[in-house]
């Protein structure tokens, strides 16, 4: 290559050579100044030179999605000359240097021309050689300030003779290309051959390297201008650079020549191209780095030149986007156009896969729907019946009755209804949390408390629940609740775990490594301290409900995306006025969460969470299960867990026989064989009046036609009574009525054994009359 790139050139002209000694005099000057002495080596050149961007990998090295973090310049990934086109090489030497191969940084002939002609007023062309212009290169300090002065340039030239002789011509040329500004924010052969060309540089071809060694004296010139001096480039160089590369483009040349450039000659076409090029229109996208994982990509990468390996799956993540994407758009027409996955190892807690939204479909792409806070509906109520069953209120046997309830809460009365418009009486707490019915989890939640679910909620990672339990009400027990994907997907792998609650990890090996989130509720995610957030029983439970595909039939059908070939335990949920719905589920080793619905918060059109998200969880699912051999994944199976310890398994029935006969799962110490109706009595609790209610009397009102209600939310054993203020009021029937006196008053429900099963604290005031006319 050198031998090819040798130009032969005779000394100086002979007017030229009087202003030698004058040169070499101030080149001894330039040798005392710092820049000429503080040359880096070619090696930390190479070392310390960041690209614009920052690089995601998947967990195998794969590159997963580049990000530009320097925006105030675009540089690509340093470009070794071996894998830069032999044509450009050429063009640049030709253009900028025609003895590069000769000199030894300073091309005395056309800098003792130059001086001549600029000391009588001629017309003066640089003299700077590729070794001049790289020492100003790596003059930051000059770069800033901008080369002006005479003592500058004389720095310039001995900083370029101090480089030849520690650098080699091929170091040189190497370094050059990839430091030089070719284009506005272009700045190396990498960038300009990409964003140009659409190619490597290795690919570039005569016409188009003569495009781009024209751009380096003048970056910002227009096409026209561009094409002319390209075109004479081409001609200097003796290259042919008109048809024939138009044939390599598939262009003809029959276009308007342009000034400067003869029509139907070898350049004709040049003005056409270079506008193209200089336009981004050959850019392609073949070309550029996958752009798999933009949310985790921000999140995680932040230095120029980065290349941070995280824990996500490179083909997983790719599966995810397509199938999430391809369901998007079947749902289109219902007013669906984002949604977000996320995958988790259950027991590393690496983090697997995380689309933050579906790309080009959303009008919000650059929301993370994996971090946004929404409404999670039904997806909470797993982790309410998993606090039931740990403080034994409440057996997968127990019945609970799904009927229409009302409750006072202090701000208004709260009346649940269920997704569909009907009831069924008493029902198990298998079928009411498998078939994700409402009435009978607001009356779980009642018996609960919903200070104690929040606090269980907080315990499971759900980190947003910032206010009392209060706040929420009982609503909470059907998700009113704003959680993020990321934490639903981690409490739904602590349930798979025996109710183990341990942080997330987006970077492979031990430790926490980098927080993809620092904002409050997606932190702790990744750095809180593991803990028992359920019970090993209590989870076992629920997941053994989740997986039961006889106890949702009544509600999805034995038949459904939820129904997998393989262990697995899932919940779907809808938020109100179907503004989010979700599906989240476990097998033995994954844990796949889906969020379908509107970062506009707008309500889809007949989507819920069986339809929308649930199919992109048994898609995904699936595809972790099934295995790819021709990439080496093996299928992996997945089989019920183990029962953990003090768990027992009991033939029951049903008294009457609401439901069949079954093997079922309790808590040693709350087994029962006969599960009597009887049963729903333990979710008796005072429904009216609701603690802290304030009441006025009204005068205008006779006393005797003003009664309060004291109301149960469910039946009543016989044996219970009321206790007002301390003593005993009245057997709690149905409807108990009182004549309200002002003042403060606590309502307590006593069981036989004079247990407080619930208690409230009320007021009356009486108000003075509005007078009569």
């Amino acid at each position: 290559m050198a031998t090819a790139l040798v130009i032969p050139g005779g000394g100086p002209p002979a007017p030229a050579r009087a202003v030698l000694p004058v040169l070499a005099l101030g080149l001894l000057l330039g040798l005392a100044s710092p820049v000429a002495q503080a040359l880096p080596e070619f090696a930390q050149v190479r070392r310390d030179y960041r690209p614009s961007d920052a690089t995601l990998l998947a967990r195998d090295g794969q590159p997963l999605h580049t990000l530009r973090i320097d925006k105030t310049v675009r540089r690509r990934a340093w470009t070794p000359l071996a894998e830069i086109s032999p044509a450009l090489v050429r063009a640049v030497i030709v253009s900028e240097d025609k003895r590069f191969m000769e000199h030894d940084g300073i091309d005395w002939r056309a800098a003792g021309k130059a001086a001549w002609n600029n000391f009588w007023g001629g017309r003066t062309r640089g003299a700077s050689t590729l070794t001049m212009q790289l020492a100003g290169l790596l003059d930051e300090d000059g770069q800033r300030r901008g080369r002006r002065s005479v003592l500058d340039k004389l720095s310039q030239s001995a900083a370029a003779m101090r480089l030849e002789g520690a650098w080699s011509k091929r170091q040189i040329i190497e370094a050059y290309l990839n430091l030089v500004p070719f284009r506005g924010e272009l700045q190396g052969v990498a960038a300009m051959s990409l964003d140009l060309f659409g190619k490597w540089p290795h690919g570039l071809d005569a016409r188009e390297s003569a495009l781009a060694a024209a751009l380096l004296r003048a970056p910002n010139a227009s096409p026209a201008v561009a094409a002319r001096r390209a075109c004479n480039l081409l001609r200097e160089m003796g290259q042919e650079g008109g048809q024939q590369a138009g044939r390599e483009t598939g262009r003809e040349t029959k276009r308007e020549a342009g000034p400067g450039v003869e029509p139907g000659g070898d350049c004709a076409d040049l003005p056409a191209f270079a506008g193209d090029a200089l336009s981004g229109a050959l850019r392609s996208r073949e070309n550029q780095a996958p752009q798999l994982a933009l949310h985790l990509a921000r999140k995680l990468l932040d230095t120029p030149g980065q290349a941070l390996r995280s824990s996500l799956d490179g083909g997983l993540q790719q599966f995810a986007g397509e199938a999430l994407r391809r369901h998007l758009n079947a749902l289109r027409r219902q007013n669906v156009e984002d949604g977000a996955v996320v995958v988790l190892d259950n027991t590393s807690g690496e983090v697997l896969a995380w689309i933050g939204s579906s790309g080009d479909l959303s009008g919000a792409a650059e929301v993370d729907g994996v971090t946004a806070l929404r409404q999670a509906g039904s997806t909470l109520k797993p982790f309410l019946y998993a606090l039931a069953f740990e403080t034994r209120s409440l057996t997968p046997a127990s019945l609970i009755e799904d009927a229409p309830l009302t409750l006072d809460t202090g701000n208004g009365l709260y009346a649940p209804q269920n997704y569909e418009p009907r009831y069924q009486g008493w029902v198990s707490a298998r079928h009411a949390l498998a078939g994700s019915l409402n009435v009978p989890a607001v009356r779980t939640l009642v018996r609960l408390g919903p200070e104690p679910f929040r606090r269980r909620l907080l315990a499971a990672g759900f980190a947003s629940l910032r206010q009392d339990g209060d706040w929420y009400g009982y609503s909470l027990a059907l998700g009113s609740a704003d959680v993020s994907l990321l934490m639903l997907a981690n409490a739904y792998r602590s349930l798979a775990n025996g109710g183990q609650w341990t942080p997330l990890r987006a970077v492979p090996g031990r430790g926490a490594g980098p927080i993809p989130c620092r904002r409050e509720g997606c932190a702790e995610v990744f750095t809180g301290t593991a803990h028992g957030a359920f019970t090993p029983a209590a989870s076992f439970l629920v997941g053994d409900i989740l997986s039961d595909r006889n106890a949702r039939a009544g509600t999805f059908g034995l038949e459904s995306w939820l129904a997998t070939p393989y262990w697995s335990a899932v919940k779907t949920g809808t938020s109100k006025d179907m503004r989010d719905n979700w599906c989240a589920g476990y097998s033995r080793r994954y844990t796949v969460a889906v969020w379908v619905g509107n970062a506009s918060g707008s309500p889809m059109h007949d989507v819920s969470g069986i339809s929308g998200a649930a199919p992109v969880w048994r898609e995904i699912m699936d595809w972790l299960h099934r295995g790819d051999p021709a990439r080496g994944r093996a299928a992996r199976p997945s089989r019920p867990p183990e029962p953990p310890a003090g768990l027992r398994r009991q033939r029951i029935r049903f008294v009457p026989a609401r439901e069949p006969s079954r093997d079922e799962w309790f808590i040693a110490g709350t087994e029962q064989s006969i599960i009597r109706q009887a049963g729903g009595q333990a979710l008796a609790r005072i429904a009216y009046p609701a603690d802290g209610t304030v009441m006025a009397l009204d005068p205008d009102i006779p006393p005797s036609r003003q009664r309060i209600e004291f109301r149960l939310s469910a039946s009543a054993d016989p044996s219970w009574q009321w206790t007002l203020d301390g003593k005993p009021f009245a057997r709690a029937t149905a409807a108990t009525h009182w004549l309200p006196q002002p003042g403060r008053h606590r309502l307590s429900l006593i069981d036989a054994r004079g247990g407080a099963i619930d208690e409230v604290v009320f007021e009356v005031r009486s108000l003075k009359g509005r007078g009569r006319r």
